[in-house]
């Protein structure tokens, strides 16, 4: 496989020939009067003013899909040449049965990235077998190695800092409003990783309720971090999940069963 990556992508692609693309598949010229001052309007920065002639904002909701119609024909030769590229935006994996075929298509990326304004990342841009140890890839927050996959480390602490922020100790609201807030970030985490490998997830369940104790212990006026086995026999397991908290473990086991 080939995980390529492209340098700054949102930040340089050439205004002169995205529009190009589009006016090949848009004739109406009122949504390219708005698409062409949109990607051309005065950038302010420490007090300087330029107008750019590249690259789109990033974070817009449009910048997406201008993306997609750029890099469309990419993926169109890639699909000429025999292999399959996966796609999400800028980010994309290319899938290739030998170490000759990546090769070949990682020079395939490189010729069209350099034709059209772009360049890759020598540095995040490489060749591997995803079935090996060590030389897996990630994309759009999974780790894909050894034949399986995983959480990334980098989506496990952003999950993590998410957490801590929702359960502060000095947050003055009932367990109850807490878990309301909490589960529905818990339940769509779990529904975009569910299909990680399960040791991934291990620990979230119980960093949550660590931090719950820790949260009670202080509304009680206790110092701690809700560590303790008398915290943990105050409140078990079970006390949390008779208030609704949502539990990757549990969820993880019930999909297992479905399947």
């Amino acid at each position: 496989m080939v995980d390529a990556d492209l340098e700054s992508y949102f930040d340089t692609i050439p205004h002169v020939a995205l529009i190009r693309q589009i006016a090949e598949r848009i004739s109406d010229g009122r949504v390219l009067s708005l698409i062409e001052p949109y990607l051309s309007q005065d950038i302010i920065q420490e007090m300087k003013r330029w107008t750019p002639t590249g690259g789109t904002p990033q974070g817009a909701v449009i910048s997406p899909l201008l993306a997609n119609i750029y890099l469309h024909p990419l993926d169109r030769q890639i699909k000429q040449q025999g292999y399959r590229m996966v796609r999400y935006a800028d980010d994309f994996v290319v899938l290739c049965r030998t170490a000759q075929q990546a090769q070949a298509a990682l020079e395939e990326v490189k010729i069209w990235v350099e034709r059209n304004g772009l360049r890759l990342n020598a540095g995040k841009t490489h060749v591997g077998d995803c079935q090996q140890a060590g030389q897996g890839f990630e994309f759009l927050g999974y780790r894909f190695e050894s034949g399986r996959r995983w959480v990334r480390p980098k989506s496990l602490k952003a999950l993590r800092e998410r957490i801590r922020l929702k359960i502060k100790r000095t947050r003055g609201e009932s367990l109850a409003r807490i878990v309301v807030d909490l589960n529905p970030m818990l339940r769509g985490w779990f529904n975009y990783f569910k299909h990680a490998h399960s040791v991934t997830q291990l620990g979230i369940d119980g960093f949550v309720r660590r931090r719950l104790r820790a949260l009670l212990r202080k509304q009680e006026k206790r110092p701690g971090m809700g560590r303790c086995f008398s915290d943990h026999r105050r409140w078990p397991n079970t006390f949390f999940a008779a208030r609704g908290l949502f539990t990757i473990t549990t969820a993880h086991g019930l999909a297992s069963q479905s399947r």
